[in-house]
C-alpha cells in the first residue's frame, strides 16, 4: 500500500517479520539533556537532592526502561539486550544523558536507547523536582546505529 513497513497490504498495523533477516551485532546511542538551575545543577552534583542519588536513580531507571521498551512502544519488538549504559555529563545548564544499547539480532536497538535516555532524564526530573520545578528537558535524539542492512549512521550536528 504505502511502503510503510509497519502497515501491511491493507494499511493495518503490523509488527514487521524479521524471522528472514541475518543476526547482526548492533548497537545504537542516543542522547538528551535537562536544562535546570544552577542550584538544581550543584544540588545533583554534590548530592544534596533530597530524594537521594539522582544519577544512580537515572542510570537505573533507564537501563530497565531499555528492558521494557517493547512494553511501552506499540509494535517494537521484545529484545534479548546484551547491554544497556547510561553516562551522565554536567554542561552549562544542563545534564546530559547518554544511552547505548546493544544486542546480536535480527532488529535494531534503536528504539531501546531512545527509550533508557528519556526514562533517565525523566527521573532525573522527579528526582530534582523540589529544587527546580521548571526543568526542561531536549535535544533528544539517536546520534549513531551500527549493524543491520544499513550499516553505520551517525548524526549530523544538531
Amino acid at each position: 500500500m504505502s511502503g510503510l513497513t509497519h502497515l501491511d497490504d491493507h494499511g493495518k498495523a503490523r509488527m514487521v517479520d524479521v524471522g528472514g533477516k541475518p543476526e547482526t551485532r548492533r548497537i545504537a546511542i542516543a542522547t538528551g539533556r535537562i536544562r535546570m538551575s544552577p542550584t538544581a545543577l550543584a544540588a545533583i552534583r554534590d548530592g544534596a537532592v533530597p530524594k537521594g542519588d539522582v544519577l544512580a536513580a537515572a542510570r537505573i531507571a533507564g537501563i530497565m526502561a531499555a528492558k521494557k521498551t517493547a512494553d511501552l512502544i506499540p509494535l517494537c519488538h521484545p529484545l534479548a539486550l546484551d547491554a544497556v549504559t547510561l553516562d551522565f555529563a554536567f554542561e552549562d545548564g544542563a545534564l546530559r544523558a547518554t544511552a547505548t544499547a546493544s544486542l546480536s539480532g535480527r532488529t535494531g536497538v534503536e528504539m531501546e536507547a531512545m527509550t533508557a535516555t528519556s526514562i533517565a532524564l525523566l527521573t532525573i526530573y522527579d528526582m530534582a523536582k523540589a529544587v527546580d520545578k521548571g526543568m526542561v528537558i531536549d535535544d533528544l535524539r539517536l546520534i549513531e546505529k551500527r549493524g543491520g542492512k544499513s550499516g553505520l549512521w551517525r548524526a549530523g550536528p544538531a
